[in-house]
């Protein structure tokens, strides 16, 4: 199974899952690699679209460049500096922060999550058959469905999101037993991040941005995207049925609803490479080497040769090991993938939903093209 498959099962059905690009074969070295993408990239770019994107190998960035056009309406243009929505690669600092919590002796991973937070026994179904662990929730091993069945549960501002949490558990039902089988769910994430908050006794934003994001001086990494950093924002594009829409993008970052645990993050690819760094186990001052590598392991199985860790998802290839995340919401479109075995790695993130140069195939050939280079 190739890896477009698995992106069935992600934040949004990816419409354009290409085949395998070809132009790799037979670059021999790391400088002829990178040229290739830039290539490809600068190539296939559509018209007044954005793309940014940096390469990581061991602790540092070795490339980082952004092209086209940032925001349609200004015609600005992007650079390393632009500010993107990166979806569901929030939900790997979520699980981070989790692992934090385990160190800290807070949580345990097999701790039934109702003792922290005894509002989730309000979920349709819940019992004594039904209780769901920390783990769990961050293995998309809970069997709670995907979205809770709550009006404009994705949406309202940010600091209203705990509310649409409770709000959205009694509409939020089973789809198979806890620990029964891999079912991607937004909503399990969403209850998991407010159960963090509840158990360690402070704000989840508040969490995250003193435990990982000022430690790895993510300095343009938000929740909310600071007045005075507006002008370095993207602006998306979401393209459905051959029509453009710029409003919707718009109007999510005034707020997205119970989407904060899951979904919620802006940053840079600059920025997302000081967290890929740390979770390639080049230093262990926060999350313990053994943590890491428990949230890259193969917990659960997502067909031929797929798997989901804690947080992430684990993609055998030929040689390699890939761990990775994409993310993609209204008018943005991202993917952060790394190897265990020769620690490359690759961010690339868009402002618009569809298209090509294929972000979700392209990083897995580029780690692959990379290991092969003397």
């Amino acid at each position: 199974m190739r890896l477009a498959l698995i992106y069935l099962i992600l934040p949004i059905f990816f419409l354009s899952c290409s085949s395998s690009h070809h132009e790799f074969e037979g670059k021999n070295s790391e400088e002829a690699v990178i040229l290739e993408l830039d290539k490809i990239i600068a190539e296939n770019l559509p018209k007044n679209r954005s793309i940014s994107g940096a390469i990581v190998k061991g602790d540092k960035v070795i490339w980082s460049k952004a092209y086209g056009v940032s925001d349609l309406e200004t015609q600005s243009k992007a650079d390393t500096a632009t500010i993107y929505r990166i979806g569901s690669i929030s939900k790997p600092f979520t699980a981070f922060l989790m692992m934090l919590l385990v160190q800290d002796s807070i949580i345990n991973l097999d701790d039934p999550v109702e003792l922290y937070f005894p509002e989730i026994k309000r979920l349709k179904g819940y019992s004594d058959a039904t209780k769901i662990t920390f783990k769990q929730l961050a293995s998309h091993t809970s069997g709670l469905v995907r979205e809770p069945d709550l009006l404009k549960a994705a949406s309202g501002p940010i600091e209203g999101w705990e509310s649409k949490i409770l709000a959205a558990i009694p509409t939020t039902s089973f789809e198979s037993k806890p620990g029964e089988k891999f079912s991607y769910s937004n909503i399990g994430y969403g209850i998991l991040g407010l159960a963090l908050s509840k158990a360690a006794k402070k704000p989840f934003i508040e969490l995250i941005e003193k435990r990982i994001f000022e430690p790895l001086n993510m300095n343009s990494s938000y929740f909310a995207v600071p007045k005075e950093k507006l002008s370095d924002l993207a602006a998306g594009i979401q393209d459905s049925d051959g029509e453009m829409d710029v409003k919707t993008p718009l109007l999510e970052h005034k707020g997205r609803g119970y989407k904060v645990p899951n979904g919620g993050i802006y940053s840079t690819p600059n920025d997302l490479a000081k967290f890929m760094i740390y979770n390639m186990g080049t230093s262990s001052n926060l999350v313990s080497g053994e943590n890491l590598a428990m949230m890259q392991n193969e917990i659960t199985g997502i067909g031929e040769r797929n798997y989901y860790g804690i947080g992430f998802f684990v993609n055998k290839r030929d040689q390699l090991t890939v761990i990775n995340h994409g993310g993609a919401v209204a008018g943005y479109t991202a993917n952060f993938a790394f190897t265990r075995e020769n620690k490359y790695g690759i961010i690339l993130m868009r402002n618009y939903s569809q298209g090509e140069p294929d972000i979700w195939e392209l990083p897995f050939e580029l780690l692959e093209a990379l290991n092969k280079v003397k």
